[in-house]
């Protein structure tokens, strides 16, 4: 069986100014297209059997530029809702919630349609995405299932997929433009590769 590659998108403007950024559709930075460009090598060499990608153009044009082919969008990849936290930076949260931390506090309700969530249904969408990547695993031949996806959100999938709590995605810090792996060693989930630049 192959492994679960992560691939954060690159960067954008507002992760480069630490905005927090689910639903807002920003295009990638030219840096952050470069980023995406200097991925290419870095996935030649392996066997891909299925692409995923986040519905958001960040994510799509990331797949593009490092040269991943037939991707499918699964909306269960996009970023955790920050609600009421869109568009604004921990700094300026800690202003009014000193020590505020999304993984334990929660996040205010934003503008009609984006409540928030909260870890755990973050961590309910990446359930649901790893029952699909289990899926592809069975149906691709021994290749890699690439996910193409936003920083919090990859975080709570690779503690889904270590049997953590969504609140453990803490752990695993996570830049943009790289690559991560998750594997299989004795019987369980492991990490293999985590936060690689080329």
């Amino acid at each position: 069986m192959g492994e679960l590659v992560l691939i954060r998108h690159g960067e954008t403007e507002w992760s480069q100014s630490g905005q927090h950024t689910s639903y807002t559709d920003l295009p990638l930075t030219e840096h952050g297209e470069e980023q995406a460009r200097s991925l290419v090598p870095l996935l030649a060499s392996r066997h891909i059997g299925c692409v995923i990608s986040s519905p958001l153009q960040r994510a799509q044009q990331t797949a593009k530029l490092a040269g991943l082919d037939h991707v499918r969008i699964d909306p269960d990849l996009h970023e955790w809702d920050y609600g009421g936290y869109e568009g604004v930076t921990t700094r300026d949260i800690h202003r009014t919630r000193p020590g505020w931390e999304i993984w334990t506090d929660g996040v205010v309700p934003g503008p009609e349609g984006h409540p928030g969530e909260s870890p755990e249904q973050v961590g309910d969408r990446a359930d649901r995405v790893l029952a699909r990547v289990e899926a592809a695993f069975a149906n691709g031949e021994g290749g890699d299932v690439v996910l193409v996806a936003h920083a919090h959100f990859l975080r709570v999938l690779t503690a889904r997929r270590l049997g953590l709590p969504p609140a453990d995605g803490a752990l695993f810090q996570l830049a943009t433009g790289t690559v991560s792996r998750l594997g299989i060693e004795h019987g369980r989930h492991v990490l293999t590769s985590w936060n690689r630049l080329p």
